[in-house]
């Protein structure tokens, strides 16, 4: 699939991306928000950039941070080659997830207005680890669904819930389950109107869902994992220490 490619009933909509960064990180307990922690001397909210930024196809890419936040600004100053240019930092971010993307999509509703057939990739700015490949082969999968979808994983391991006193419970079945990644991509007009009509969703396909639009679940990665703990550091630092960003290598 083209991006360029003409859609069968009119202009092929654009795509946007927002990343919502307005969060504390509260379970890494960190000194600054989890965002701003650095592997190889550049910050999560950055890695997590570079791969919307280098594909071209991505018309604007919008970080959501909450107000007075200065240290986005200069995490994206990090960011080599002309692709900065499709970047844009905005103050607006709330109290949840929810919020931020929200303010996030009206945003791109103002400027440069985003059309409701339009895609927005929903990433989040601490799972650094996305790659160029997961990224093309959700846009390939999405191409002409009605509503959108995101990258997941099948659970492989056994599920357990956990009762009183931390014993088990009962062992859940894993066939059907999946583990959600981002980015989560849909249509912007349905998923305004979903975030609009639900705001206790943790997640953007939870809206959608909420508002019984087809989801799609596309093979993710397990590279692609959300930075959570001190653990999810170091084994993210592993994956990434010794990478050189592709758009670094391009000048």
């Amino acid at each position: 699939m083209s991006p360029s490619t003409s859609h069968p009933d009119g202009p092929r909509p654009r795509f946007f991306a927002v990343v919502p960064a307005a969060g504390v990180g509260a379970r890494l307990g960190a000194d600054v928000p989890k965002q701003y922690l650095e592997i190889a001397g550049t910050s999560l909210l950055a890695w997590s950039l570079r791969p919307l930024l280098r594909a071209a196809w991505i018309e604007q890419v919008l970080v959501v941070v909450a107000p007075g936040d200065e240290r986005a600004a200069r995490a994206c100053a990090a960011l080599a080659g002309g692709a900065r240019e499709r970047l844009r930092v905005v103050a607006v971010g709330g109290a949840t997830r929810r919020d931020s993307v929200l303010a996030g999509l009206l945003a791109l509703d103002r400027d440069p207005g985003c059309g409701g057939h339009d895609w927005v990739l929903v990433h989040d700015a601490a799972r650094p680890g996305l790659s160029d490949s997961a990224l093309a082969r959700l846009r390939d999968r999405l191409d002409g669904h009605p509503a959108g979808g995101l990258l997941a994983l099948p659970v492989a391991d056994t599920v357990k819930r956990a009762g009183a006193g931390g014993e088990v419970a009962a062992t859940v079945p894993r066939e059907g389950l999946w583990l959600a990644q981002t980015p989560q991509m849909f249509r912007f007009g349905p998923l305004r109107a979903a975030l609009e009509r639900h705001p206790e969703v943790t997640d953007e396909a939870a809206a959608m869902e909420a508002q019984r639009e087809p989801v799609l679940l596309v093979a993710g990665e397990r590279r692609n994992f959300k930075v959570t703990t001190r653990d999810d550091l170091d084994m993210m630092a592993a994956l990434l220490g010794d990478a050189r960003p592709a758009d670094e290598e391009a000048g």
